[in-house]
């Protein structure tokens, strides 16, 4: 399983299990959003997601070694973490912790859908997908492809007209959790952003 180390991009994805839906209603992705808020947002910078009725994708950087360092020291999870001095091992257990903070989103989630739709069992599937960029290419590519997934997958004809993902966000005004400015820099610009979202890129 690829680490997750602070400082670092990375896309992140997951499914549900089976033929189950992770999102039946508009409320459901906006709950979604609001527990991403509560147990992930203090851990990464995002740059871009998509919200789909299956599965979703994360493009997201960690934060640095000090905030991560300041959350683990505000958590249960701390104690482990202060007994240990080999440096391998205090990144495994920041690995260890950012990727429990996603379970606990997961749980979360699940819970809370489980108890509106009278279902049981796990929704997502167990270890959820993570992909370590490194080329800023790769990244441009990256949230093209997000912002393209309900197209790709048939739902709607252009990313705009897809509700729950970043695209529209990123070219609003309003709060956000995606950083637009860093996202416009590596596209040139809004007009280059909007540009390169008129037809999928290639890798």
């Amino acid at each position: 399983m690829e680490p997750l180390i602070p400082e670092n991009f990375y896309h992140i994805y997951n499914h549900s299990n089976g033929n189950e839906l992770l999102f039946r209603e508009n409320r459901n992705y906006i709950f979604f959003l609001k527990k991403y808020e509560m147990y992930i947002n203090s851990m990464v910078e995002t740059y871009a997601y998509c919200l789909m009725p299956n599965h979703f994708h994360l493009l997201v950087s960690i934060k640095d070694d000090k905030e991560i360092n300041d959350l683990i020291l505000k958590n249960k999870f701390s104690t482990k973490y202060k007994a240990q001095t080999d440096s391998k091992e205090r990144e495994k257990l920041i690995s260890l912790f950012i990727s429990k903070q996603f379970s606990k989103l997961f749980s979360s989630y699940s819970q809370a859908y489980n108890k509106v739709y009278s279902r049981m069992g796990s929704l997502f599937m167990k270890n959820f997908r993570r992909k370590h960029i490194t080329k800023e290419s790769y990244f441009i590519y990256l949230i093209n492809y997000i912002h393209f997934n309900p197209v790709n997958h048939g739902f709607v004809s252009k990313p705009g007209e897809w509700k729950h993902s970043s695209y529209r966000v990123t070219l609003s005004d309003r709060s956000s959790i995606i950083k637009r400015d860093f996202v416009f820099e590596k596209f040139g610009g809004i007009s280059n952003f909007i540009e390169c979202h008129s037809k999928p890129l290639q890798v």
